[in-house]
């Protein structure tokens, strides 16, 4: 038996978490929403509510304990994705945009540089605002990465 694909989001403040159930249920996919507090889901047996203490990085650990090959985690979190892309799981963040073994060093370094341009000041602004293209761009990805999963064998 193939070992199953599964979802996990780092929900706290993910704009796409209806597009993730909408991907899931067409795939049959089991989604892990992994949060700090509760959130309303829709009741679907395959959408299960992982509520973590509001300890710091508690959801972020929580996921990353369960990042292997064949799990797929949406997330904005630069330092959760590497640990996840480590793990080998598909990350995408919610603007579409896969985090790879090739790309994460880069990001990761970026992430740095602009934490620390903002502590001195040099950058006050934030990233831009989500739209219909993001929106569409993390379809595409999501999508891709589960066909792409199923391909190797994953279920």
């Amino acid at each position: 038996m193939a070992e199953p694909i599964e979802i996990y989001v780092d929900a706290d403040a993910c704009p796409v978490k209806d597009e993730v159930f909408r991907v899931a249920a067409r795939h049959g996919l089991h989604t892990y929403v992994v949060s700090n507090s509760f959130m309303m889901l829709p009741r679907d047996p395959a959408i299960e509510r992982v509520i973590v203490s509001d300890k710091f990085d508690a959801a972020d650990d929580w996921i990353a304990e369960r990042a292997r090959r064949g799990a797929i985690v949406v997330t904005t979190d630069v330092p959760l994705a590497h640990r996840c892309v480590t793990a080998g799981a598909d990350v995408i963040a919610p603007a579409g945009k896969p985090f790879t073994p090739a790309s994460i060093g880069m990001v990761l370094a970026t992430r740095n540089l602009m934490a620390d341009l903002r502590e001195a000041g040099a950058i006050t602004g934030g990233p831009k605002p989500f739209d219909k293209r993001d929106r569409s761009a993390f379809l595409s990805a999501l999508d891709l990465a589960i066909v792409r999963l199923k391909r190797a064998g994953f279920g």
